[in-house]
């Protein structure tokens, strides 16, 4: 962990070395990616089966490696009784949440005559990726397929690595009316989903987090079908007075640590006895934290503690452009408001980051290693996309026609030119 102080002259070339270090994957990921995305590309299922055995230890057919509507339904019907009733509770408010931002199709006439507008329309076929190493990823599924379901995209088709499926998984994708299962994880899933492979039909979209591998077969893929983006390691910033439990301030920034070794946890407050004591609340909570070894790694060789005025904290949250923020403050929106860069912002001393990854019904599907810069969370713009429409008459093609063969001649493009010219009276 390291401490900063924003009064040490040294401050921001420290921040900035501090922002810049690597966290991910090492650099050998990407050659193997491409050898794993070319087999599946030429080879298939076949492919996809040999590595499934060779990193899965897993022996599946062609016909074993879809799960079955029957395998659902016992995963949901084995999953606790409040553990179902926290997914269908979760699954309400995201779509509830998501079906907030359907936008509207437009069309108008406009002073020349021209009729001008879009409309929206869904995406036909969705992969969801849906890791499943460290730990079982209800919430990822209710994130990732509940807004494609809000879209109406027409199928989605969800990969997760094979093994045992976890019976909450299976509870999430039945309430997400999710029936297309595929036992298949990693690089090769992504292929599969991109090329398609033996009985998996490919998709336009691949979206879901996954582990180093998965990341850079989507970067790879990146224009064979879309992505939504490319998850880097876990990211928290707190902004906290001394009025805080630094216990509960503790326990938000270890919410984050407990992801991933390389994930990263920043305090941000004023009071350097605080700071204090939220380190040693961190302490006394990984000796007993199931998930303490990565926790703790994380910490160590990730977090950081800045000791700032409380007012420079948004300029400083901009630099850092977090997946998520948290101002456990009196009156946070005081200096949330000022905040441009952050995937999800939390207000208030009782609205910790957990909310947001469970229930709250916003995406827990943010943008990582500084992309709050540029990207937005995952939403249902994610599963729509927008056609232009134009349509001119005679009388209104006549007032665009003219500027158009300008223009083309401009640009040295003369069938451009030729084809607005040859609709005006005059001709060619």
């Amino acid at each position: 962990m390291r401490r900063f102080l924003f009064s040490d002259p040294d401050f921001q070339t420290a921040f900035k070395a501090f922002l810049d270090e690597r966290r991910g994957s090492p650099a050998d990921v990407d050659a193997a990616v491409a050898g794993v995305l070319e087999a599946v590309r030429t080879q298939g299922i076949e492919a996809l089966l040999d590595y499934s055995r060779r990193f899965d230890k897993v022996d599946l057919t062609a016909e074993t490696i879809r799960v079955t509507a029957e395998e659902i339904e016992a995963g949901a019907a084995e999953t606790p009784a409040d553990v179902r009733e926290a997914i269908a509770f979760a699954a309400a408010r995201i779509r509830a949440y998501h079906s907030r931002q359907r936008p509207a199709d437009q069309a108008w006439t406009d002073e020349a005559g021209v009729e001008l507008g879009w409309r929206w329309t869904p995406l036909e076929a969705v992969g969801v990726y849906v890791p499943g190493g460290r730990a079982a990823y209800p919430s990822t599924v209710l994130m990732n397929a509940v807004p494609a379901q809000v879209a109406g995209v027409d199928r989605i088709a969800m990969v997760t690595p094979p093994g045992k499926l976890q019976p909450a998984v299976l509870a999430a994708a039945k309430e997400a009316g999710v029936t297309e299962i595929w036992r298949v994880g990693g690089a090769q899933a992504v292929a599969a989903l991109a090329y398609g492979a033996g009985p998996i039909q490919p998709v336009d979209k691949i979206v879901g987090p996954g582990n180093a591998y998965v990341t850079a077969a989507k970067r790879r893929l990146y224009g064979v079908v879309g992505i939504d983006a490319l998850a880097g390691p876990s990211e928290i910033v707190v902004v906290a007075d001394n009025k805080n439990n630094p216990d509960w301030i503790a326990a938000d920034l270890l919410s984050q640590a407990e992801h991933d070794p390389a994930a990263q946890s920043i305090l941000i407050t004023d009071d350097e006895a605080f700071a204090a004591a939220v380190e040693q609340a961190i302490a006394e909570r990984l000796k007993t934290l199931a998930t303490g070894e990565d926790a703790a790694a994380s910490w160590r060789d990730h977090g950081a503690v800045i000791i700032a005025p409380l007012d420079e904290s948004p300029a400083l949250v901009d630099a850092i452009a977090p997946e998520h923020v948290e101002f456990a403050l009196d009156n946070p929106e005081r200096l949330s408001d000022r905040v441009r860069h952050a995937g999800a912002i939390f207000l208030g001393r009782v609205t910790p980051e957990a909310i947001g990854d469970y229930v709250a019904g916003s995406n827990h599907v943010l943008p990582t290693s500084r992309a709050a810069r540029f990207q937005s969370g995952l939403s249902i713009y994610d599963f729509i996309k927008r056609t232009s429409i134009v349509k001119c008459d005679p009388a209104s093609f006549a007032v665009l026609g003219p500027h158009t063969v300008a223009l083309a001649k401009a640009e040295g493009l003369p069938a451009h030119a030729l084809s607005a010219s040859v609709r005006l009276p005059s001709g060619d």
